[in-house]
């Protein structure tokens, strides 16, 4: 089963994140403002996608979204992640109002390279937490704090959070932001991630319905 990491809820004063950048942004989902928010400790950027008036709202629709190079921008089919990116935008798009955070936390937080050399032992038989393991990681090393920190720049007050994976509502949540409700995150079905889909159902609880159409 994956683990949580859990971290302190930091003060005003003790934001891991800072606004660096903001305009205005037409995209085919419609106008959404970009802000790029940066980590204090180590510089590194990340995105949040915002559309309407999200300050002082309660239930506002929000994907928390870690980035994933090879379905995005390659079309890799062994995952399910630019469907949901695409889902999720489609749905702020419509929206009154809503966020994407992109966060630049690739395979689960492992990075670029050692997501390519789990593919590879994945190729050999291995599923997706066996390869992160063979390789010396944990299950999913992504974290919470960042993206809760820039809800809290934000100004949200409470997130109907886009995801059917129980852990992220719970990272979330212990890193003081209220999730009001869960919306089913849409992806397409194919022969390449039925079995990356259905390993994460089975192992940590990912709320997917399997075969035909799934959410993830």
């Amino acid at each position: 089963m994956a683990t949580v990491q859990l971290h302190a809820v930091p003060s005003a004063e003790q934001s891991p994140v800072e606004l660096y950048a903001e305009a205005p942004l037409p995209t085919r989902h419609g106008l959404l403002r970009a802000l790029v928010f940066r980590e204090v400790a180590t510089g590194k950027e990340h995105v949040a996608a915002v559309k309407g008036d999200v300050r002082g709202h309660a239930g506002v629709p929000v994907r928390v979204h870690s980035e994933c190079l090879t379905s995005e921008i390659l079309g890799s089919l062994k995952c399910d992640c630019r469907d949901q990116l695409e889902h999720a935008l489609d749905l702020v798009g419509t929206s009154e109002r809503g966020v994407v955070l992109y966060l630049r936390q690739e395979g689960r937080g492992i990075g670029l390279g050692n997501k390519i050399r789990a593919y590879a032992l994945q190729a050999r038989g291995a599923d997706t937490y066996e390869a992160n393991r063979q390789l010396g990681f944990q299950d999913d090393l992504r974290r919470y704090d960042v993206a809760a920190a820039m809800l809290k720049e934000l100004g949200v007050s409470s997130v109907d959070l886009i995801t059917n994976n129980p852990l992220k509502i719970k990272g979330l949540e212990s890193e003081g932001i209220p999730v009001r409700k869960r919306i089913a995150s849409i992806a397409s079905l194919n022969p390449h991630n039925i079995g990356y889909l259905r390993t994460k159902r089975e192992r940590t609880g990912h709320l997917i319905e399997l075969p035909g159409k799934t959410t993830a």
